[in-house]
């Protein structure tokens, strides 16, 4: 294969963005592909931001270096990542690419027809989507159908995690490549736009940041917080996805107790002091690829308290707090006792940064990324 690719990449909603961690992987990936000598170009979703149109930018042509080609898209709730990624596949498909590059299961639905066009194709499955509560029968059976056709078609499938990677080994006999998320030491931040807008201070906030979906465990994280005894604030900071009403669910949760804030959708500055600022990060997760806010949250130093699942066990390792997972009780006794003990806190906060930052580097995850594509 040669030196200098010319690659495409499909299945994120659209870069720049932070509408999930999808799109900041593709981003990291594209920018740094092109930095490399690759070309690279990205097919964007046209419909809107999935936390709201107030959140739309412009449409752009390039960023960073890389070309953004916006495709077709049916913005409707379980149509938009179908009609994207199919769209998306046959401009791929007549495109001048050495590599196909498909990010998610169900996107990958459609790995068979750049393939059938001569195309490397490769699938990263960055997490076994059909298993996620939001999907109905006919999205999860599309999904399903992704996941085959990643197995059948894709000259290589990169995933994030040590228990997907056994997934597939186990249920369809297929080797993967892992190649985790990276991540990158970012500046801190003092308390300013967060006091101004929410009243928040450094170290006097409790920090959930993501989207707000049922497989993220919100529901035990306000239960087991409503227990917890401390004047510190639970601040719930992302949007929705697709819908409000699991939103609204949480809301009426957490309705009587003034100590829980919900920010909605956040980025910039903002969501940099958020990270900076928050005296504990928690992610009670059932269902996770591998997560990229976690990562973050502890690049900032953050004291993480984790669930007890695998994809998040085997990012924090000793570095944090791990609960079993949706266990309400188990989480408020993790909460509380790091609430009680300031010197504890600060000491997982203390060695979080260098762990994640030595552990997991975007440089390192793009030279294997290229490795697979190349077949090695």
């Amino acid at each position: 294969m040669k030196d200098k690719l010319n690659i495409a990449m499909l299945g994120h909603k659209r870069i720049p963005s932070r509408e999930g961690g999808i799109e900041i992987v593709v981003e990291e990936l594209s920018v740094r592909m092109v930095h490399a000598g690759h070309a690279v170009t990205c097919y964007n979703r046209s419909g809107h931001h999935v936390s709201g149109k107030e959140f739309d930018a412009g449409t752009l042509r390039e960023y960073k270096g890389v070309r953004l080609k916006p495709v077709l898209t049916i913005d409707k709730k379980g149509l938009a990542a179908m009609s994207s990624s199919f769209f998306g596949a046959i401009r791929a498909a007549f495109g001048s690419y050495d590599v196909v590059h498909f990010h998610a299961e169900g996107p990958a639905f459609m790995c068979w027809l750049p393939k059938l066009f001569g195309k490397r194709v490769i699938v990263t499955v960055h997490g076994l989507d059909h298993q996620r509560a939001k999907w109905g029968k006919l999205a999860s059976t599309y999904i399903m159908m992704g996941e085959k056709n990643a197995v059948r078609f894709a000259d290589g499938i990169i995933v994030l995690s040590k228990g997907v990677q056994d997934y597939f080994e186990e249920t369809y006999g297929r080797k993967t490549r892992f190649i985790p998320n990276g991540v990158t030491r970012p500046e801190q931040r003092a308390a300013e736009l967060i006091r101004e807008r929410f009243g928040l201070n450094k170290d006097d906030y409790i920090l959930f940041l993501g989207r707000l979906v049922p497989e993220k465990g919100l529901r035990y994280l306000i239960e087991a917080f409503r227990e917890v005894k401390t004047d510190k604030k639970l601040v719930i900071a992302g949007g929705s996805s697709d819908t409000e009403t699991f939103t609204e669910e949480l809301k009426a949760l957490a309705a009587g107790d003034e100590r829980i804030l919900f920010t909605g959708f956040v980025q910039g500055q903002i969501l940099e002091e958020l990270y900076s600022n928050a005296y504990i990060y928690t992610l009670p997760s059932d269902l996770e690829g591998m997560p990229l806010s976690l990562l973050e949250a502890m690049s900032y130093g953050n004291c993480c308290v984790v669930s007890d699942i695998a994809e998040c066990a085997e990012v924090v390792e000793d570095k944090a707090v791990t609960f079993r997972k949706s266990d309400v009780q188990d989480l408020r006794e993790k909460l509380q006792a790091l609430c009680d003990d300031r010197a504890r806190t600060e000491a997982y906060k203390a060695g979080a940064a260098d762990f994640i930052c030595r552990k997991y580097d975007w440089d390192e995850v793009v030279k294997e990324t290229v490795g697979v594509y190349a077949g090695k």
